[in-house]
């Protein structure tokens, strides 16, 4: 089964409190990749960034001191612009999901991995290498063009990343 990842394609992250316009840019294609995996019979999981109200408590907030993806907040829902009813969401309280391996091992015939969304150089890349260490075998693919990076340039270093650990970028 050809499975699609979408990370944090959530409302803060896109045009909220931490969006950017390179976000703004990659919906359209986040949304037709999703369209084109569920026609073909692929499985379509969703991950979201979620944080209480005690977040700029936590390490992560003192480190990043901009409240968002708080549970129950606009700001926190994937946008609907790309999310698909019936899809499975995973909700992580960090960068990476320790879950997600577990949810993938329930997919019978897992063939592949893809993985898109927000922000490559925090996200994308910390659930591509939770997966590849957990899938070895199991092909992943990185889309380009349906992901963005804080910056251009650590989206790009992001990349760079992930290809050298034998993570295809396309």
């Amino acid at each position: 089964m050809k499975t699609l990842i979408v990370i944090d394609m959530q409302n803060d992250f896109i045009d909220g409190a931490l969006g950017t316009a390179e976000a703004v840019a990659i919906v359209p294609n986040v949304k037709k990749k999703v369209s084109e995996y569920l026609s073909s019979g692929g499985t379509v999981i969703y991950t979201r960034d979620t944080h209480t109200e005690d977040y700029l408590s936590t390490q992560e907030g003192k480190n990043l001191p901009v409240v968002h993806c708080v549970k129950g907040t606009p700001g926190w829902e994937i946008a609907d612009r790309v999310y698909a009813d019936g899809c499975q969401v995973v909700d992580k309280p960090s960068f990476g999901s320790t879950e997600l391996p577990g949810v993938l091992a329930g997919i019978p015939n897992l063939e592949s991995i893809e993985l898109v969304g927000l922000c490559t150089d925090i996200c994308v890349i910390s659930n591509a290498m939770i997966l590849k260490a957990a899938f070895p075998e199991i092909p992943m693919t990185v889309d380009s063009s349906c992901c963005a990076g804080v910056t251009p340039e650590s989206h790009e270093n992001a990349l760079k990343a992930m290809a050298v650990c034998q993570i295809k970028i396309a």
